[in-house]
C-alpha cells in the first residue's frame, strides 16, 4: 500500500519566498537604470530649446532688417554696395548677444536691374559657440 503524502501547507510558499525577493530586486535595478536614462535626457533637452530660442531670435533680426531693407527705393543711401555698417563694425542686438549687417551687391549683365542683399546676424549659441544666420532678398530697380 502506498502511503498518501502529505506536504505541509506552507512548505510550498516558503520555498518560493526567496525567488520573489530576487525578482523584486531585478525589478528595482531595472526601473532604476530606466530612471536614470531618462533623467539624462531632461538637460539636454533644455539645452536644445535655449539652442532653438536663440536661433529664432537671431532669424527675427534677420528678417527685420531684410523687411526694413526691401521697403527702401534704388538710389537709397543703405543700398549702396558693399558692407553696413563698414568695415567690421556691426550692429549689436539684445544686449550686444546678437551682432548684425547687410552686404549689398548689385548684380551685372541682364540682371542689372537688382541688388542683392545679404542679412547675417552673428550670435553666441547655448553651448558658447559662434553661430550665424544669414537671410537673403533682391532689390529691383
Amino acid at each position: 500500500m502506498n502511503p498518501i503524502r502529505r506536504e505541509h501547507p506552507n512548505r510550498r510558499a516558503l520555498g518560493e519566498r526567496g525567488m520573489t525577493l530576487v525578482e523584486l530586486m531585478v525589478a528595482l535595478v531595472v526601473l532604476t537604470l530606466g530612471l536614470l536614462a531618462v533623467g539624462r535626457l531632461f538637460p539636454t533637452g533644455a539645452r536644445t530649446q535655449a539652442q532653438d530660442h536663440l536661433l529664432v531670435v537671431a532669424n527675427e533680426f534677420a528678417q527685420q532688417k531684410v523687411e526694413s531693407l526691401t521697403g527702401l527705393t534704388w538710389s537709397d543711401a543703405a543700398l549702396t554696395e558693399g558692407r553696413h555698417p563698414s568695415g567690421t563694425t556691426t550692429e549689436s542686438l539684445g544686449q550686444g548677444q546678437w551682432r548684425r549687417w547687410y552686404t549689398v551687391t548689385t548684380l551685372t549683365g541682364k540682371l542689372d536691374n537688382l541688388k542683392k542683399i545679404v542679412v547675417t546676424v552673428d550670435y553666441t549659441g547655448a553651448a558658447g559657440g559662434a553661430r550665424s544666420v544669414t537671410a537673403t532678398t533682391y532689390v529691383r530697380r
